[in-house]
């Protein structure tokens, strides 16, 4: 019985330890279960937590830096307006914002670089315009014959270059006092026809033109009635006087006429000022060549004043004297008087006839084509011509070409010396010796009667030696004479060395020496 109940006790015993073991695996299942739910809440709580990093770290990192990438690239393309938008207040707003700022400074700096370069390039081609104007207004009137041409044609050019509606040219007198109208282009006739003479103080032009030294503008129509208001009345609005000055002296008056009114800049000015200039050095040139021309026409008519008194007039008041014999010797009826006088009328007309022929030849020689070799041979034999003497013609060496106005003044010595020969010398033959090499020398000699240098010369050999004189000194040259009674004579022009031909003459005379 004991081991029944010994079994039985002892499976109780099993039983209950079987349940106790049973309970403790149920509780340790259920914290396990817990356990393992807890580890999947923080699995769910970690990647939710890395979604939220990710997004925020996108949402306040990557894409605000996203932005400003896209943001310089567009900088970087040249769209320096472009913007982002700061967001939130925190650093990437900041950056945002020293972005924005940055793009604003290039955009301001690249705006106002393009502008500048804009008016950079419009000033230099403002300035290579006015170059161009300068440059033919001054080939314009360096070619300009006549003072007609020259206002007319700088009337039309400075119209042009200033951009005016009209223009005129005004020469103006001494005290101001009065402008005469030179030319115009595009002025209305009005105005040409009623101011062709002004008095300086009957139109806008005279005003206080004397005194201004530079441009003058003038509103034409807030200005004060004047007797010749020519300008209101044909529509103007501004008038520009420039004075034409030439060193402290007015010389006219450029005036030019808009429609519209007007303010000149201060390189418009300069602009109008060098025009100014250019006409004044014109017109003054071409005074300056009228009074040579004038010069050259008086020294002409001076010469041939000489020429006559000392030939044509001499033989004539000869005649004149013969004449009066005649009338007397007619009168007693004494005819071998009146033959011999008649004699003496024909020799003198003869001679006198001579004496024009060779002022013609004399005043109408031309070698501004012909060399010097042709014109003197053509010279000897017009020479042989009239006299009859036999010439001779030796040219030595082969210097360089004698300029032409030098060629015709050594022609007119020659012609000189040559009819002292025929009308004083009693020469049987004459020969002219040139020498071209180092200098140009020429001598004519003759063979005739001579005379003493000492002696006083007869008044028409002294006078065609000082003709020859005052001829050779405007070329720099000289002239010799010798002779003796009994030995010809010898009339020697010597022509100063060209400037390269005395630079090697001077090298060699010093080697010599």
């Amino acid at each position: 019985g004991q081991t029944a109940d010994l079994q039985a006790h002892a499976a109780g015993f099993a039983a209950l330890v079987d349940g106790f073991v049973g309970a403790i695996e149920a509780q340790i299942a259920r914290w396990t279960a817990v356990l393992h739910a807890f580890q999947l809440a923080l699995v769910g709580v970690a990647v939710g937590c890395a979604v939220v990093l990710f997004y925020t770290g996108y949402l306040f990192v990557l894409h605000p830096l996203a932005r400003l990438r896209r943001g310089l690239a567009a900088v970087q393309a040249g769209h320096f307006a472009t913007r982002t938008e700061p967001g939130s207040r925190d650093e990437s707003g900041d950056l945002a914002a020293g972005f924005n700022d940055m793009a604003r400074t290039l955009q301001s700096l690249y705006e106002g670089l393009e502008q500048k370069v804009q008016e950079k390039t419009e000033r230099l081609e403002l300035m290579r315009q006015r170059l161009a104007d300068l440059y033919e207004v001054s080939a314009f009137v360096a070619e300009a014959p006549t003072l007609d041409t020259l206002a007319s044609g700088f009337a039309r050019h400075v119209r042009r270059i200033a951009g005016a509606d009209a223009s005129a040219i005004r020469w103006c007198d001494e005290g101001h006092r009065r402008y005469l109208l030179l030319a115009h282009d595009r002025l209305p006739a009005t105005i040409a026809a009623g101011e062709a003479c002004l008095e300086a103080a009957a139109c806008h032009c005279g005003p206080g033109a004397g005194q201004a030294a530079g441009p003058r503008v003038i509103a034409v129509r807030d200005g004060a009635p004047l007797p010749q208001d020519h300008c209101a009345r044909a529509g103007f609005a501004t008038l520009v006087s420039v004075p034409v000055r030439l060193h402290d002296r007015k010389l006219a008056e450029v005036n030019l006429f808009f429609r519209s009114p007007r303010v000149l800049a201060e390189d418009e000015r300069g602009l109008l000022e060098a025009l100014a200039a250019h006409l004044a050095g014109a017109m003054e040139g071409l005074r300056a060549a009228a009074m040579e021309r004038e010069a050259a026409v008086a020294e002409e008519r001076g010469l041939l004043a000489r020429e006559l008194h000392d030939s044509i007039a001499q033989s004539l008041a000869f005649m004149k004297i013969q004449v009066q014999l005649l009338r007397q010797a007619s009168q007693r009826a004494d005819a071998e008087a009146v033959q011999r006088i008649a004699g003496e009328l024909d020799a003198g007309v003869r001679e006198s006839y001579a004496d024009v022929r060779e002022l013609l030849l004399h005043f109408r020689t031309l070698t501004s084509d012909v060399d010097i070799g042709r014109a003197l041979r053509a010279t000897l034999q017009k020479f042989e011509h009239q006299t009859g003497l036999a010439t001779h013609l030796e040219i030595a060496g082969h210097g360089i070409p004698l300029p032409a106005d030098v060629q015709v003044q050594v022609l007119h010595i020659l012609q000189e010396a040559l009819s002292n020969v025929r009308k004083h010398a009693g020469a049987q033959r004459v020969a002219l010796h040139v020498e071209s090499a180092p200098q140009w020398r020429f001598e004519v000699r003759d063979d005739g009667a001579g005379y003493d240098p000492a002696q006083p010369a007869r008044d028409s050999t002294h006078v065609g030696l000082r003709i020859m004189q005052e001829r050779a000194r405007r070329i720099g040259a000289t002239v010799q004479v010798r002779s003796a009674p009994g030995e010809g004579c010898i009339v020697a022009l010597d022509l100063p060395l060209a400037p390269h031909d005395a630079a090697e003459a001077q090298p060699a005379a010093a080697a010599t020496a």
